[in-house]
């Protein structure tokens, strides 16, 4: 018969088994978003059926009590009715399968992102791959190739180690988790050696930004700084250079590097000049009068791919003074509406839209009630991340896709874990010892 006592000893191994595996998932997860959405997909997938299976072998369920999570269930259950109340058995399966992004996030907060060695080593990753990003964007800007042999994009957008021009969301991704802690570390040092390294790592992440030709990466990378910047006092006076500096920069781009110029400035000034009139305008544009046709349950997952080809027409908002809204089924039409939260609201209307607020709303008052930027520089740069991506004036990626959704729902995560109470030797680990009273 087998001792009562090997019971308990068998579990803690399959448990600690379990945390090693969803650890190592983790781990994989920036290097898959990197390169493959497929598998970025399947360890997303594992992790999240790991984590029910270790709450299950340690019958712990207390993380479905966390605040986020409820807005969460009802935004999952929302697009599910959507989703079968319009019958097309691709959207119900995307909406059975969705709860796998909001696990992954539970997962981090609560299980393998609890400890502060961990959170350091995902820092290191992304640290690690933010320079290789960087490398290799500019050897395509000085050489004309990365090292795969590809060129720039078309339009002048500097690809980095990648085929298509994602180079720039991804810094993006990598920036404010990864190289900000490290910038802030140096300028909190009393050496110059470290704090001449923290502006030229700075300087040389904003550069790559700019030459990279993205628009909204560097509108969106400007308005994170901006945040630490009002967060951050020591901080603002580098900020306040580095805008002089990009300036002059982006003055400089008709000389060194025309294409660039021409995407970031004389493209960009003409969309906002005719914004309605725009590829985004018109996608927009669609987008609500999808909403206000269908506010009740929107059209499902998917919902703007599958009926953008679909006229509409509505009345609704003629008795606010507004004109009567039609689709532009010819040029309205794409496999998203490039805004999360038009995407929101297509999929599970305005109701599912009020949810996933709330869900936003829980995790910035988390990551606010947290935020210590001398103390604790990783949450704080997590929370701008945060910001940053959930910042509703944007041209926006696919929101339930890979590799955005895996960033999202990852950061997420993350920011809660490091948003915890933290004991004394977290606290040090954390960066206390490394920062003095401004």
């Amino acid at each position: 018969m087998t001792p009562a006592s090997s019971v308990p000893r068998s579990s803690g191994r399959l448990a600690a088994a379990l945390t090693l595996c969803g650890t190592g998932c983790t781990f994989l997860l920036p290097f898959l978003f990197f390169y493959s959405r497929a598998l970025s997909d399947v360890a997303t997938t594992v992790i999240a059926c790991l984590f029910l299976l270790y709450s299950a072998l340690q019958k712990d369920w207390a993380w479905i009590r966390k605040d986020w999570l409820r807005p969460a269930a009802v935004f999952c259950g929302l697009c599910l009715i959507s989703s079968l109340h319009i019958g097309l058995k691709g959207a119900w399966v995307q909406a059975l399968c969705l709860p796998r992004l909001f696990l992954l996030a539970a997962a981090m907060e609560s299980w393998i992102l609890v400890s502060a060695s961990r959170r350091r080593a995902l820092a290191s990753i992304l640290l690690v791959l933010a320079f290789w990003l960087i490398g290799q964007c500019w050897k395509q800007y000085l050489t004309g190739t990365n090292l795969l042999g590809y060129p720039p994009a078309d339009d002048g957008a500097l690809t980095g180690p990648f085929v298509k021009p994602r180079a720039g969301f991804t810094l993006l991704m990598l920036f404010f988790p990864a190289l900000m802690p490290v910038v802030l570390q140096a300028f909190y040092s009393k050496r110059l050696r470290p704090w001449i390294g923290g502006v030229a790592l700075l300087v040389l992440s904003v550069t790559t930004m700019v030459l990279i030709g993205q628009r909204m990466s560097n509108v969106l990378l400007l308005f994170g700084l901006m945040l630490t910047a009002l967060m951050i006092p020591r901080f603002r006076i580098p900020f306040a250079l580095i805008v002089v500096g990009g300036a002059g920069l982006v003055a400089s781009l008709p000389t060194i590097s025309p294409r660039t110029y021409a995407k970031l400035v004389l493209k960009f000034s003409n969309q906002l000049h005719h914004f309605t009139q725009s590829d985004y305008g018109k996608l927009y544009r669609t987008a609500v009068t999808m909403i206000v046709s269908h506010p009740w349950l929107g059209l499902g997952m998917d919902g703007f791919r599958n009926f953008c080809h679909t006229p509409l027409h509505t009345d609704t908002l003629t008795g606010l003074g507004l004109p009567p809204l039609d689709s532009d089924t010819a040029q309205g039409c794409n496999i998203h509406p490039h805004n999360y939260y038009l995407q929101i609201a297509t999929t599970a209307g305005l109701p599912g839209l009020v949810a996933f607020a709330w869900m936003l709303f829980c995790w910035v008052r988390t990551g606010l009630r947290a935020l210590s930027p001398v103390r604790n520089p990783q949450q704080a740069m997590l929370f701008v991340m945060c910001c940053v991506l959930i910042w509703p004036v944007a041209s926006t990626s696919a929101l339930f896709s890979f590799p955005t959704a895996g960033w999202f729902f990852l950061f997420a995560g993350w920011l809660l874990a490091a948003s915890e109470p933290i004991c004394s030797s977290d606290q040090s680990s954390a960066g206390g010892s490394l920062f003095k009273k401004i």
